[in-house]
């Protein structure tokens, strides 16, 4: 009789805290994850904990509560999901200026971050008419996917985030009579996050951000009564979801990381691992042979059965 193996469980997690010492708290992370077998990577700052990790389920259960015990992160945000392999080739801790980059001094979302709206909660924020709601993510994700009525701020880089805002916040003083109230979201809560501790620091008070993100919301909103449009686009090799976080009919182009559906991937324009009909015609010959080249190694990796080092 073959003995049954449990699926690979994924843990995407991360946590704003104030971390003293991150090299110290590294010596205490990476032996913990690697006693238990895992994989994946972990970023630590001063500001915090971010990361992914995977392994068999009851390992990831038992580094999970190890990390929750940690002072200042017992409430890690963690959101699961499976896979059938492990997707990831070894595990890294590494040490960052920052968890999530957004490349200003003095951002404090450990204790300067808005409120945290529920997920049940969020329609009757967003559809009060009174409420600026902000996309915080990056234009090639907004693309396939947003909330009704959101603001796209068409950003490249979460980098570009505290610039558009400046120049839209001079809108917001010269055209409200009252401070605004202003709702921010992102895929899995961590970007608006901290973009809520930038724009209150810009002395906007009522600031709040959806808890867990789209992600969250999507898993736990009814599609009946959801108020999102379109699909979610992710980080990993599902490209994006629906509602309840279904896998959605997407691949995504390495050259210029947009999501492609059917009618993409149909296109004269789209060479897998080269182009597609969005960046066609935006890319050197020489980068188009760097991407080729990479696909030949990608697709030489599969046939042998094993990872190529640039997809981990």
């Amino acid at each position: 009789m073959t003995e049954s193996v449990s699926p690979v469980k994924v843990a995407a997690l991360y946590h704003f805290a104030v971390v003293e010492d991150p090299a110290a708290l590294r010596l205490q992370v990476l032996p913990l994850c690697e006693a238990h077998g895992l994989k994946g990577t972990i970023l630590l700052a001063t500001e915090g904990m971010n990361g992914t990790i995977a392994g068999v389920p009851a390992a990831i259960d038992e580094v999970i509560a190890g990390l929750r015990s940690l002072p200042g992160f017992a409430d890690l945000e963690v959101k699961y999901s499976e896979a059938s392999t492990m997707p990831f080739l070894r595990m890294k801790v590494r040490l960052k200026k920052e968890i999530v980059s957004m490349g200003v001094d003095g951002v404090d979302a450990a204790t300067e971050k808005g409120a945290y709206v529920d997920p049940s909660e969020w329609n009757a924020l967003i559809a009060d008419p009174a409420t600026i709601v902000i996309d915080t993510r990056n234009a090639y994700e907004v693309a396939i996917g947003s909330f009704a009525g959101a603001i796209d701020p068409k950003t490249e880089s979460f980098r570009d985030f505290p610039a558009w805002f400046d120049d839209f916040s001079e809108q917001l003083r010269q055209n409200a009579k009252t401070k605004p109230k202003i709702a921010m979201f992102c895929t899995g809560g961590i970007r608006c996050e901290k973009a809520t501790a930038y724009v209150k620091a810009q002395g906007f008070d009522d600031v709040r951000h959806l808890k867990g993100g789209i992600l969250k919301y999507l898993e736990h909103v009814p599609e009946a009564e959801s108020l999102w449009q379109g699909d979610c686009f992710l980080f990993d090799q599902r490209v994006a979801v629906g509602h309840g976080l279904v896998e959605a009919d997407y691949d995504q182009c390495y050259a210029c990381r947009m999501p492609l559906n059917a009618a993409d991937r149909a296109s004269p324009d789209y060479v897998p691992g080269e182009a597609c009909p969005h960046c066609i015609d935006q890319r050197t010959d020489e980068q188009r042979a760097r991407y080729r080249e990479r696909q030949r190694q990608v697709e030489k990796a599969a046939e042998q059965g094993r990872q190529h080092l640039g997809t981990a």
